[in-house]
């Protein structure tokens, strides 16, 4: 709240409404006055040359000083009347100007507030993000390094790392922006923002019926209450226009003397003048201004009723669309929590999945990327559901300080909530792909021999150096109960099957490196099968509680479509 009472101290918005509301207050005395008694004095002097007809001869001449004290008090004038009433409304429409000042200021101090914190959340995602794009990016250099990968992963994560970079440097501009819109509101620099903890529950509107926030607007919204005043104001100018031919009746009141004035007995100082009376003015004709201003006035006053009707129909409009947005948020939200949680989930399966070769890195950084995009989006969402809750109470004309203390009271200070998804790499393992055998040629974690791809084409039936269903698949054996390790000599070197066995290797398909050559040709041995086993030998089971790899089989046909 603190940010609150220093707006209300420095806002020069707000400053400037309240000088208009003391401003507009005058208007009352200032009509009212039109209807009091009014007292004036009067003195001056001149010089005066009288002369007769006849031959322009002159009489008298000399100075001459008067001085008149008058009173004068209106007794029927219907257009002071009327401006009189009409001062009333204009005062209860400056205090409707007043008390939307502060709703407006409400509105913008939350709205500033909540987009810092807003963009400070985003940030943070956007700079997790990158973290995580940082670790894939040295991950698939060091598997292109060690002959694991292709090239292409380690272009795809710098691509990625560098398009995060913009769009941090982007973020902390727009943050920038918002501290500075916050600034301009409460006249200092904000320090320490109070934030919205992860998983608070957000108000919901009540009643949780949008047929009683619209007919709440439509007869409270401040909006609304402006326009019906300002019609009525329109119809007093109506009939102060048509007083014009109405007579004024006043009465007058006066006392005053001149030098030059003399009693009828000599000697016995000067005359003072007195009276008092009644003076009626009534208009006949005024060049037709009179019929102009009223016929100006009676549309005027049109141009207030549609004005009315507009406001009425806006401030509906504004009361559903700040309902739908409080109710559309408060699901969103939990979308997006429930979202986040899958995604979490996602990106720590594809890594691992990227770890035993059934992933390939672009997966990782697609499933990171959709990770943090939602924890953008869920931080945006949180706050602008907030605000539509305001945003809809002011509509509706109940919009006050006591909400934004209810919000505050839901803060607390703290960094940004945003986590990384937990990191399920093994120990030797961090961000490398599957560790093949002694002696073999570099493969990528595609499934496939060599950088840009496979080695050789396979044979009919085979996929990848291997048969699928009871045969092999990548070098190794697929049974019914999982991946069984791959079918090595003894010696440790990687042979290929004899000639002429279902498993031998076509033609080459394209051009591959030179490390990716086919060795000699030797018998495939099981690594876990005793030397002098035949080659039907069972392979060996490990024991229970060993940890070995997922029983399901790698989906290579959507590998290869990749």
């Amino acid at each position: 709240m603190q940010a609150w009472r220093d707006a209300l101290v420095s806002d020069p918005t707000y400053a400037a409404a309240r000088a208009a509301y003391r401003a507009g207050l005058e208007r009352q005395p200032q009509a009212r006055a039109n209807l009091l008694p009014y007292v004036s004095a009067e003195a001056g002097g001149e010089y005066r040359d009288v002369r007769s007809t006849s031959g322009f001869r002159r009489d008298t001449s000399g100075t001459r000083g008067t001085w008149d004290l008058v009173l004068t008090q209106p007794l029927f004038d219907w257009g002071s009347y009327k401006a009189y009433e009409q001062s009333k409304l204009v005062v209860a429409d400056v205090e409707v100007q007043l008390q939307q000042a502060l709703q407006d200021l409400l509105l913008r101090v939350s709205d500033a507030y909540f987009n810092v914190l807003s963009f400070e959340d985003q940030l943070a995602a956007t700079v997790a993000e990158k973290s995580a794009i940082a670790e894939q990016v040295e991950s698939a250099q060091r598997n292109f390094e060690l002959g694991n990968a292709t090239i292409t992963d380690t272009y795809e994560a710098q691509s990625r790392y560098d398009l995060i970079v913009a769009q941090e440097l982007q973020l902390q501009n727009l943050l920038e922006v918002q501290r500075d819109r916050l600034t301009q509101i409460v006249g200092s620099p904000p320090g320490s923002l109070a934030r919205l903890p992860s998983g608070t529950a957000l108000p919901a509107p009540q009643p949780a019926r949008l047929e009683a926030w619209s007919s709440q607007a439509q007869s409270s919204s401040l909006e609304v209450i402006r326009a019906e005043l300002q019609t009525r104001i329109a119809q007093r100018d109506i009939e102060i226009a048509r007083s014009g031919f109405y007579p004024i009746v006043a009465l007058r009141a006066s006392s005053g003397s001149a030098t030059d004035s003399r009693l009828s007995n000599p000697g016995s100082g000067r005359p003072i003048d007195n009276t008092i009376g009644v003076v009626v003015s009534m208009p006949f004709y005024t060049g037709g201004a009179v019929s102009s201003r009223v016929t100006e006035s009676v549309q005027l006053e049109q141009r207030a009723r549609f004005n009315a009707e507009t406001s009425r129909r806006q401030a509906l409009q504004l009361a559903r669309q700040y309902y739908t947005g409080v109710t559309t948020g408060l699901l969103r939200v939990r979308a997006l929590e429930a979202g986040e949680r899958s995604s979490r989930s996602a990106v720590e399966a594809n890594r691992l999945g990227y770890e035993v070769g059934v992933r390939i890195n672009l997966d990782v950084l697609n499933a990171e990327q959709q990770l943090y995009a939602t924890q953008r989006d869920l931080a945006q969402v949180r706050y602008n559901t907030l605000i539509d809750g305001l945003r809809l109470k002011a509509t509706s004309g109940i919009l006050a300080e006591a909400d934004l203390d209810a919000i505050n009271r839901l803060l607390r200070f703290g960094p940004p909530a945003t986590e990384k998804p937990d990191d399920t790499r093994r120990s030797g393992m961090t961000g490398l792909a599957p560790a093949k055998a002694a002696g073999t040629s570099a493969r990528s974690n595609r499934g496939a021999g060599g950088p840009l791809g496979p080695a050789v084409a396979p044979a009919a039936g085979t996929m990848g150096g291997g048969t699928m269903g009871g045969g092999t698949m990548n070098g190794g054996t697929m049974n019914g109960s999982g991946l069984v390790a791959p079918l090595v000599p003894a010696d440790g070197t990687r042979q290929t099957p004899p000639a002429g066995s279902p498993s031998a290797p076509a033609e080459r398909s394209r051009n591959t490196p030179s490390s990716t050559s086919a060795p000699s040709v030797a018998p495939y041995r099981a690594p876990n099968v005793a030397p002098g086993a035949g080659p039907n030998a069972a392979p060996y089971v490990a024991p229970a509680g060993t940890q070995v790899p997922d029983s399901a089989p790698p989906d290579f046909l959507n590998q290869r479509g990749r």
